[in-house]
């Protein structure tokens, strides 16, 4: 169908949604950056034929609608907006079927449960209505200033169920979470509704802990989906949702090569960037670049401490970011925070190459003590850390083997 549709906000450079879109129907989806003084004259304009709405205008775009759903009304806020043939336009809030699905994707029973919404704008207000219609005992919702925050959270230890609709966490400023998990003795889910970084620190912790959690992409999928209906009113199958979420993940999430120091990591990822159409990232690449030396240079001058300390700096820089491929290097594993920043949006896949097969030149650390010592201390370490081992078998053929398991 013919049409202009796109996503409103204020920041969305890390938006998946036009990838979404152009899943779900054949119209051109955009992106609208839109400052608050430029709303109005946005609206006066009317240069689009339906739109979803994000943060943080969710509430502030109600008084420019003619209509909006009683569903949104219970809420208070709006994220999709369709423009009806007189030109007036309509609002809706498919965030509750969106947030509805991912509750019922984590398997969590939400009735008669105490649940802490952290988050006063649109997310929290849709995130309060669904759980107040599916039965919660109690909502409290946890604010910077309001009667519950985050000076007073021991009043709300005993909260079965967190959901984070805060932007604590989200791209660009990865590594951060609204709270700590670990006092939350009797929490059984966590949901983050956001979805870039796959994992927030938050869902980390939680992992860590043992609490199912899930992140917002099938939220904003299934939401999608039923702000795709609205525009196009015609049926989207739902299990559609499962399978485009699936395909985001697969083109968003990083592949990340671990193992031992001259496995083949950089040449093989290069081969497998050129053979995926991705970006090929090197880290020991990147630091070069950074130093304007060499690394054996760097270590003699500086040592092993300051080196691993600048790799964990460009490694947080660089995993941040979406689809690449990265090769690390072999000492990465030694520092334990790394495992955090690799994770958060990446698939790990780990290199195996025989011993006798490691190449040594160039690699200080690997020339100042034997390979089998370095192996038998993290080998452990490297299979710990990854989703999967790939053995190596030849440049092209390693990197066809990890597109195809990847299903890249």
């Amino acid at each position: 169908m013919a049409g202009t549709y796109g996503l409103l906000g204020e920041k969305l450079g890390h938006s998946f949604s036009p990838q979404i879109h152009e899943q779900l129907a054949d119209y051109h989806y955009g992106l609208y950056e839109q400052t608050l003084q430029q709303l109005e004259d946005f609206f006066v304009r009317k240069a689009f034929d339906g739109l979803n709405v994000t943060i943080p205008y969710k509430k502030t775009v109600l008084p420019f609608l003619q209509e909006i759903s009683p569903r949104a009304q219970r809420i208070g806020c709006v994220n999709t907006v369709k423009k009806r043939k007189d030109g007036t336009l309509y609002g809706d809030n498919t965030d509750y079927d969106g947030f509805l699905y991912l509750l019922k994707k984590l398997g969590v029973q939400v009735q008669g449960k105490k649940a802490l919404v952290l988050g006063s704008g649109g997310g929290s207000l849709t995130a309060r209505t669904v759980l107040q219609e599916e039965g919660a005992a109690e909502i409290r919702i946890v604010s910077r200033s309001g009667e519950d925050n985050y000076q007073n959270l021991e009043r709300n230890y005993d909260a079965q169920m967190i959901v984070n609709t805060t932007p604590v966490g989200m791209y660009p400023n990865n590594g951060k979470a609204p709270l700590d998990l670990t006092p939350f003795r009797q929490c059984e889910a966590v949901v983050d509704i956001i979805y870039n970084p796959a994992r927030t620190k938050l869902l980390l912790d939680a992992e860590r802990l043992g609490i199912p959690c899930i992140n917002g992409l099938p939220m904003l999928v299934a939401q999608a989906k039923r702000a795709c209906e609205i525009f196009t009113e015609a049926e989207i199958a739902e299990e559609r949702i499962d399978e485009i979420t699936a395909q985001i993940e697969r083109q968003t999430k990083n592949v990340i090569l671990i193992g031992m120091p001259g496995c083949g990591k950089t040449t093989i990822g290069r081969a497998l960037g050129k053979l995926c159409g991705r970006e090929s990232v090197d880290i020991d690449a990147c630091i070069v670049e950074r130093i304007g030396k060499s690394i054996p240079e760097f270590f003699a001058e500086q040592g092993e401490k300051a080196f691993r300390k600048l790799e964990t700096e460009v490694l947080s820089e660089v995993c941040k970011r979406s689809g690449l491929i990265i090769s690390t290097g072999g000492g990465v594993v030694t520092q334990a925070c790394n495992l955090d920043i690799l994770r958060q949006n990446g698939n790990i896949i780990m290199l195996e190459r025989p011993i006798e097969e490691l190449s040594v030149a160039g690699r200080p650390v690997s020339q100042s003590r034997s390979v089998q010592t370095l192996a038998k201390e993290r080998m452990p370490l490297y299979r710990g850390w990854s989703e999967r081992a790939v053995a190596c078998i030849g440049v092209r053929q390693t990197a066809e083997k990890i597109k195809e398991e990847l299903k890249l």
